[in-house]
């Protein structure tokens, strides 16, 4: 046990000074008028009347104890380290296409819901892009706002400006985003089922190189009968990533799965928390002053 004042600890010699005068001093004897008589010393009742005048001197030293600021070290505890993990979601109208019983889009937005229900205690945001990109929900680890996007980000209900497919323009969106936490891994998942002519050569490998500068990890999920645009394998490559291409709703649900065993949680290096320790000294106080409370009604010193 530690005090953070420990300096205040030196005014304990006033409470214990105090107690050493109770017990030592010769007064509270009164002449009385059959003093000369053959009454007993009261030795025991003197004792116990020590006792009770030396509570207010105890109550005292645990006042001066409590302001010093006890502290103690915690349990060891582990904590998780942070993931950034931001959505890049296509939104462009090729994703209306039937994928399953719905669409692509509603395949995509199901898989993440469950990817992020798995994932708890890491932070989640999310950007939709075609032409234009928005980012819609911030990095956060409160995922109620992705259960509720569903029905405002369908493709056929947003604006032309989503219409096409500019993935590059998209990532630098989200690259912005991640730069901004400073704390945790970043990663970046892909979501599109189309090709972008603004990754050509040698975009792509120029946007991977910035992308990797940054420590961000890109992961593509491709949901279409195409194959994977070679540009967006290479951004994975070089950032350290990997790309998909599930055939089916399943296949999408187990891609996601794997994303996760591959970003497996770390914890941080196991470390005890410095914490105050009031309590026994708080519950000794309370005692001493039900104590002090109790021999104030008779337990004392009189002149008769």
């Amino acid at each position: 046990m530690n005090f953070l004042y420990w300096q205040l600890l030196f005014l304990l010699v006033l409470p214990f000074g105090l107690i050493v005068w109770i017990w030592l001093r010769q007064n509270g004897e009164i002449v009385m008028p059959f003093d000369h008589g053959r009454q007993k010393k009261g030795r025991v009742w003197k004792f116990f009347l020590n006792i009770a005048e030396s509570v207010p001197a105890l109550l005292l030293a645990v006042v001066i104890i409590i302001l010093a600021g006890p502290t103690n070290l915690g349990t060891p505890v582990q904590q998780r380290e942070l993931k950034n993990i931001q959505f890049c979601l296509d939104v462009s109208g090729s994703m209306t296409a039937k994928f399953g019983a719905g669409s692509r889009y509603d395949a995509a937005m199901e898989a993440i819901n469950d990817f992020i229900d798995y994932r708890e205690g890491d932070s989640f945001g999310l950007t939709i892009f075609g032409v234009q990109n928005l980012q819609w929900v911030p990095l956060t680890s409160d995922t109620s706002a992705f259960k509720c996007a569903t029905p405002f980000l369908r493709p056929e209900s947003l604006p032309r400006g989503f219409g096409g497919t500019m993935i590059g323009k998209a990532l630098q969106a989200c690259q912005k985003v991640l730069v901004e936490r400073e704390e945790g891994d970043r990663m970046i998942l892909l979501v599109s089922d189309g090709a972008s002519f603004d990754l050509n050569s040698p975009n792509d490998e120029e946007l991977a190189k910035k992308l990797r500068a940054d420590d961000i990890t890109v992961y593509a999920v491709h949901i279409s009968n195409t194959s994977l645009p070679p540009e967006v394998a290479t951004i994975t490559t070089l950032t350290g990533g990997e790309s998909f291409t599930p055939g089916d709703k399943d296949g999408l649900r187990a891609v996601f799965r794997k994303i996760d065993r591959m970003q497996e949680t770390k914890l941080k290096p196991a470390y005890a928390v410095r914490q105050d320790y009031f309590w026994p000294f708080a519950v000794t106080g309370m005692v001493l002053l039900g104590v002090s409370l109790l021999t104030s009604f008779g337990l004392r010193y009189t002149p008769w």
